[in-house]
């Protein structure tokens, strides 16, 4: 129906939004206590009116009946409102009793997606997850990202000093495993990226896209090479060796910031370039004509994102695309790969994490990082006797078990706990095992500050986001909880805690202290509702190294020892089987957005993508029905019969396959589909990082 009160009583508020790693500037108007639209703010210095569907699902968010809006109790399968106080005081007394008895480690922390979105979880979360004396941490980290971490640790010395493609300013792109026109950009905070492509190719530049799949990135590139699941490292050798056959390394710009590199270089000039490419589908002569290309571009940036990272050997890989920046000349330079320089700093001085390698997990002996355990380790933690088992679990704003390998076994894992508690907005497939679910605020009512994608954008700039809303008298913030919790938990186990000031002091004290206080603060932040530009990338990481010896370490240890893994399960390797990657779509969703009516309508989007010849030789048809199944389950799909996969591969979006009883989650039980993640294997992982591998996963698919 047509709105017919007056404009007057509408009211704007820009802010950002936070449910993607583009932080897309918004024009909000409401009115009362109703989302009238949500548009693109064109006067946003960085995203320039652009918006995607993801924003204009705020809307559903915010009104959505299925998000709660108290703390709930589970009494069998019936679900009751509880007080906070109570809910509060019974979370914190279980933990401690479950703890006193088994002992610290019986609790497991588990941290979602959304985490990274809130400044309240970034800043206030850790101090709480201190006080409750477990090692047993886990996150979406290690399903997603945790190679590059390992790599920029390694190499810079800070697990956040990513270097990030400068691509305002680049005349080539090579980009690898990645789908940033579907993403909106992935550890590379980038709005509109559609334009910035083709701002690439108007300038005379190029954009090449290395992918077993034709992705929407992949379309609109300059060129495409198909590439067989998980041969990227093997790729990149070659790459990099095509690159030292034109020429000796382009490194003088470094002085003697390299340390390792000749090491580094010996190492990979062992796998030559027919050798180490026969196994990708990708030729010898095209791998020389992109290392040309590389070379004699004025500038250029090789990234690799997803398809990289969540493969068995991501780690080398991450680590293969720096030494190719290197040898270039392109790292630390315009055009090349940058940090940026935000304005709350990441990196610095008491901030880097701990010594890497040197623990691991109690029953899988998995590598521990920044002091998590992979989350491919959870179920086995949970059901395996012994000290440390995990008898008791928080999870914070996730849903591991629609988003980590075997969602199944996790389930069952679930399910077998002394006590769980969620820090969440929905019961879902993980918090309907819950016995406590606490509830935060409307987003919408939430202040908040972009720490982390601020620190990986395309750009410097910041912006301070006000409130929509003002937050219900009965809600709590985010970071209320923490303090709520922390206090209640420290009195009931007898330990300290101290409660944690409102996130936007904590960031305006760190804006205070950060690399660009004489350009912002939070009262100019206040004052400047669109955001600020800070200004282009431009080099700075020789002079931010954290490394021991102020050097770029060219050559760890174990990165260099695990090219034996790839010389053994690549290069020997011959093709043949199929093997499953996934898919990502613009309204695809994290876990606190898969109930949105925007983005779950329209057609489906969950089919099995699987090349003619492949669907030919097993009898399958498009639109038919697939058995798709791997060493952990099977699950039925529909096939889409499509040359946009290369053969031997077949292809599958995440997020679907969520009508799991006793959900309350109404447009998201609707969506047909089957979860990656009932086939994805929690024992395929990379093996330095402890990376979870659904990549690159070997699958049969049969008619059926």
């Amino acid at each position: 129906m047509p709105d017919d009160r007056p404009e007057t009583e509408a009211k704007t508020t820009y802010r950002a939004c936070h449910l993607c790693e583009a932080i897309c500037g918004l024009e909000i108007r409401t009115r009362g206590e109703e989302i009238v639209s949500v548009k693109g703010d064109k006067d946003d210095p960085f995203s320039r009116g652009h918006v995607c569907p993801k924003a204009v699902a705020l809307i559903d968010i915010h009104h959505d009946p299925d998000r709660l809006r108290t703390p709930m109790r589970r009494q069998g399968s019936e679900w009751e409102p509880m007080a906070w106080d109570e809910a509060i005081d019974l979370v914190a007394h279980r933990f401690a009793a479950i703890q006193k008895t088994h002992g610290p480690n019986a609790l497991g922390i588990y941290l979602g997606n959304p985490n990274a979105h809130h400044v309240g979880s970034i800043l206030n979360a850790p101090a709480m997850i201190r006080a409750l004396q477990t090692r047993n941490r886990f996150s979406a980290t290690s399903v997603d990202q945790l190679p590059h971490h390992v790599v920029a640790r390694e190499m810079f010395g800070h697990m956040f000093m990513l270097p990030i493609p400068d691509i305002d300013q680049t005349a080539y792109w090579l980009m690898l495993g990645a789908n940033p026109l579907a993403s909106n950009g992935s550890l590379m905070t980038v709005p509109d990226v559609a334009k910035r492509l083709k701002a690439i190719r108007d300038r005379g530049g190029k954009v090449v896209v290395i992918d077993p799949v034709r992705t929407d990135t992949a379309e609109v590139a300059t060129r495409h090479h198909f590439i067989r699941p998980g041969t990227d490292a093997a790729f990149l050798l070659a790459l990099v060796n095509a690159v030292l056959e034109l020429g000796p390394p382009r490194v003088e710009r470094y002085g003697d910031k390299l340390g390792g590199l000749e090491a580094a270089l010996a190492a990979i000039r062992a796998f030559g370039v027919e050798e180490a490419v026969a196994c990708t589908g990708i030729s010898a002569t095209e791998v020389r004509t992109i290392a040309r290309e590389l070379r004699d571009a004025s500038s250029a940036v090789v990234y690799g994102r997803m398809g990289v990272s969540t493969q068995p050997f991501g780690t080398v890989c991450q680590w293969l695309i720096q030494v190719l920046n290197i040898v270039t000349g392109n790292l630390d330079a315009v055009g090349g790969a940058m940090p940026t320089l935000p304005a709350v700093a990441m990196t610095g001085p008491g901030t880097r994490p701990g010594n890497w390698g040197k623990s691991k997990s109690r029953v899988g002996g998995r590598p521990i990082f920044g002091g998590e355990l992979p989350a491919a380790a959870m179920s086995e933690e949970i059901e395996t006797p012994g000290e440390g088992q995990i008898r008791a679990m928080l999870t914070m704003a996730g849903n591991p078990v629609s988003s980590t390998p075997n969602g199944r076994r996790l389930d069952r894992a679930f399910a077998g706990l002394e006590f769980m508690a969620s820090i969440d907005i929905y019961i879902n497939e993980t918090t309907r095992h819950a016995h406590v679910i606490l509830p935060p605020a409307s987003m919408l009512a939430h202040e908040n500050y972009d720490v982390v994608f601020n620190a990986f954008a395309v750009r410097n700039v910041a912006r301070y986001n006000a409130p929509v809303f003002a937050k219900p008298a009965d809600a709590k913030f985010d970071w209320e909880i923490y303090n709520a919790l922390g206090a209640a938990y420290a009195k009931a186990a007898g330990v300290e805690y101290k409660a944690m000031p409102p996130p936007s002091v904590l960031v305006g004290m760190a804006l205070k202290q950060g690399p660009q206080k004489d350009k912002v603060s939070m009262e100019s932040l206040k004052d400047a509702p669109h955001g600020v530009d800070l200004g282009a990338l431009a080099p700075s990481l020789m002079q931010r190294l954290e490394t021991p010896d102020g050097k770029i370490a060219c050559a760890p240890e174990a990165f260099v020892a695990d090219l034996q893994r790839v010389n053994a399960e690549l290069l020997g390797d011959k093709p043949g089987g199929l093997k499953l990657v996934g898919r990502r779509h613009l309204r695809s969703n994290n876990s606190w957005m898969h109930n949105s009516h925007r983005l779950t309508k329209g057609p489906r989007r969950d089919q099995l993508w699987i090349h003619p010849d492949d669907a030919a030789a097993r009898g399958i048809e498009d639109g038919g029905q697939v058995a798709l199944a791997s060493r952990v389950g099977e699950v039925r799909v529909t096939a889409k019969v499509t040359d946009r996969v290369m053969p031997d591969t077949v292809c599958l979006p995440h997020g679907f396959g969520q009508a799991t009883p006793g959900t309350r989650l109404a447009n998201a039980s609707l969506v047909l589909g089957a979860s990656y993640n009932d086939v994805s294997d929690e024992e395929g992982v990379d093996a330095l990082s402890g990376n979870a591998a659904p990549n690159a996963l070997p699958v049969t698919a049969r008619k059926g």
